[in-house]
């Protein structure tokens, strides 16, 4: 048997910090998204748990979240995951786009499709949660508000398709220094997560795009002025809203179509950026 998933990318919408949590971890309130820029996640039957990948370098041992992800599910479901997993790759690395996190989200409905198991998605976002804060989102994705540390989820009715532009220097930024430095921050500007919110139940588009915003784009744009650069190229070419998705370093402005997204896309690849063109997407199927 062979069965496929794809594995969304996500972006923040909006992204807010409200304060250190007494379990270290931070109190966010977020609107979460899922584009079709995308992992292809492949199951078939094996002798034992195999995960490969056709990016040479990137582990596919059990330092892997996709690997994590079927050890999870054969504990929970009393089997052993004897199955080859393999990833083909196009979300970017360590990009604040949860590339790791999806890749475990497709394994936990590709092996509740595999094995049958019947599973909603409450339930695999809730077993999705022991393995990261972004697992639970990208279960289901489309537009939600995530809260809690992440893993909290109301679904919100889908958004149009629209077209984004993406662009990811070569950086890779630690998520926890992002919010260790966050938390240094004075004056801070918070989004509008709940006029957002309003916004996308009211179909009011506009109203979404005008309250985008991400409280730790100053923290990773302060120390890597390269993003500011890729900001401003963006915005000089006609994207808007443009900003960064979670903790960096990868930028994404919104296009009116898919030709102006591959026009500013050819002027970003100038900068040595890994560039995309994708849109909105909505809920996936459990």
């Amino acid at each position: 048997m062979k069965l496929t998933e794809t594995g969304y990318a996500k972006i923040n919408l909006g992204l807010d910090v409200l304060g250190l949590r007494p379990d270290r971890y931070h109190e966010v309130a977020m609107v979460m998204q899922g584009i079709s820029l995308a992992d292809t996640v492949t199951i078939t039957e094996n002798p034992e748990l195999l995960v490969t990948t056709d990016l040479p370098g990137l582990e596919g041992g059990p330092s892997n979240l996709a690997w994590k992800a079927a050890v999870l599910m054969g504990e929970y479901a009393h089997r052993a995951p004897k199955v080859h997993i393999h990833i083909e790759k196009k979300v970017f690395l360590a990009a604040g786009l949860a590339g790791g996190s999806t890749d475990a989200a497709a394994v936990l409905r590709g092996l509740n499709r595999y094995w049958e198991l019947g599973l909603p998605a409450e339930k695999l976002e809730r077993l999705g949660a022991k393995l990261g804060s972004d697992v639970p989102f990208c279960v289901a994705g489309g537009t939600a508000l995530a809260t809690g540390r992440g893993e909290v989820l109301e679904a919100l009715p889908d958004l149009p398709a629209l077209y984004l532009v993406l662009g990811k220097p070569k950086l890779e930024i630690s998520t926890p220094w992002a919010y260790r430095e966050f938390d240094k921050q004075k004056n801070v500007i918070h989004p509008d997560i709940d006029g957002m919110v309003q916004a996308v139940r009211a179909g009011d588009v506009q109203g979404v795009l005008r309250r985008c915003g991400n409280v730790l784009e100053p923290v990773t744009a302060g120390t890597h002025p390269e993003i500011r650069e890729i900001q401003r190229q963006m915005l000089q070419n006609g994207a808007v809203p443009v900003l960064m998705s979670g903790s960096g370093p990868t930028v994404f402005g919104f296009v009116k179509d898919k030709e102006e997204g591959e026009r500013i896309a050819s002027i970003l690849q100038s900068l040595q950026l890994e560039t995309a063109v994708a849109k909105l997407v909505g809920r996936n199927t459990v």
